[in-house]
């Protein structure tokens, strides 16, 4: 479409969009309808074997408009816009973050095959699959953050190696900032897959959005994210995304064709708007965040910080080379342990003033909240325990504010611990 190979944040404010398809429009209006009108009776056939995946495109040939449960020019440009931040072939987008975990698992599992995931991981993906994947006969089995090769490879041969259907990862995991080597699942994943078994890798890529990890590179086959979170990054709209190469997009699309949980038209739109934003903000972000995480960690009431900028070399050395392989930046997720428990967690966050008490992330205000108790309140007390997510850990979303700002909220709630 250029001549010249722009930056994925320059291409945000026109990457496929025609102006003069829609009046000469600047911005790509929101095309809210529902249905879509057909030329001749042969395109409509043409569309639907396509969209349906009963034959693939032929050279140059482009899928036709139908239903916008099946496409929508809002959700075309969003989903190209999508793909370059990950040099992805394709993108697929859906109504919340869930929803794009919830495809992916449904459309590459089937009964009787097993899901090996890493711990921690969002309260949600948890739950869809320790208790929904298990009606359906699929057996979720986790391994803990630190795990070896080896170590996972006795997980997958005491579940039967040939039941192994997908690897799940999330990394950095929420909410202790916790790294997986993506380069050695996918390596597992590539030695248990045979000629009539892909065992997929997925990678949850929402704690680092498109900006600051690219899992894609590192051998992953498919990276989710939640879109609520950086993508949307204003705390007014709910969507997920898959990316991936054509070829599994189009399975994607198939499944969520069907079970009809696309994003909506609006939803799109406001999205294709905060893509312009994403790189400003994100560095904005981080930036705050690497200020807030060192005044954290010199705080006479703060137990540990668990931010990627504090790793250190030697101290820190497994954790240190994976971060220095495939992440670009440290984020803006800092999670730490107040000196106490759930009371004394409790009144830090009750007395925050600029900070916000509120779940979900990636906003361009902070925010704060009791991962034990909220987000991830349905995981066993027991693995709770174990993968380090305490009655005293507090996780903050860092915004766009002024540091020196959100420094004197967390300065002036510590005071009442």
């Amino acid at each position: 479409m250029y001549p010249h190979e722009y930056a994925p944040e320059s291409l945000m404010m026109s990457y496929g969009y025609k102006p003069e398809l829609s009046e000469g429009a600047i911005k790509c209006p929101i095309f809210q309808t529902s249905t879509f009108v057909f030329k001749t009776a042969e395109d409509g056939k043409a569309f639907f074997e396509i969209a349906y995946g009963k034959r693939p495109k032929n050279e140059g040939e482009e899928p036709g408009l139908i239903y916008s449960r099946i496409n929508n020019p809002d959700l075309e440009i969003l989903e190209d816009r999508l793909a370059l931040w990950d040099r992805a072939e394709k993108a697929a987008v859906f109504e919340s973050g869930m929803s794009a975990i919830s495809t992916v698992l449904m459309e590459y599992l089937a009964p009787g095959q097993v899901v090996l995931y890493s711990t921690p991981v969002y309260g949600g993906t948890h739950h869809f699959m320790n208790h929904v994947l298990l009606k359906f006969g699929i057996t979720a089995v986790s391994f803990d953050v630190g795990a070896s090769d080896a170590e996972i490879e006795a997980i997958i041969q005491a579940n039967g190696p040939d039941r192994l259907g997908m690897i799940y990862i999330e990394t950095p995991a929420n909410p202790t900032n916790a790294l997986i080597d993506m380069v050695m699942c996918a390596r597992i994943a590539q030695r248990h897959s045979t000629h009539g078994r892909r065992v997929i890798t997925a990678v949850d890529n929402t704690y680092m959005g498109p900006l600051w990890q690219h899992p894609l590179e590192h051998g992953a086959d498919l990276v989710i994210y939640s879109a609520t979170k950086y993508i949307g990054g204003h705390s007014d709209v709910i969507a997920g995304a898959v990316l991936g190469t054509a070829g599994d997009i189009q399975r994607i699309k198939v499944l969520r064709t069907f079970l009809g949980n696309m994003c909506s038209p609006h939803t799109g739109w406001l999205l294709l708007r905060s893509l312009e934003t994403l790189k400003v903000r994100m560095e904005q972000q981080q930036a705050n965040a690497v200020q807030v995480a060192a005044f954290l960690q010199s705080h006479p009431k703060v137990e540990k910080v668990y931010y990627l900028g504090l790793l250190d070399a030697e101290k820190d050395a497994a954790q240190y080379a994976i971060y220095k392989n495939q992440c670009l930046g440290s984020g803006a997720m800092v999670s730490f342990d107040v000196k106490g428990g759930e009371g004394e967690a409790f009144r830090f966050l009750n007395h925050l003033r600029l900070i916000k008490l509120a779940v979900s992330l990636g906003g361009t205000e902070s925010l704060a909240e009791h991962p034990a108790t909220m987000t991830h309140t349905d995981i066993p007390d027991a693995e709770k325990d174990r993968i380090g997510i305490s009655e005293k850990l507090i996780r903050v979303s860092v915004g766009i504010e002024h540091y020196n700002d959100i420094i004197h909220d967390i300065a002036q709630a510590l005071e009442h611990v």
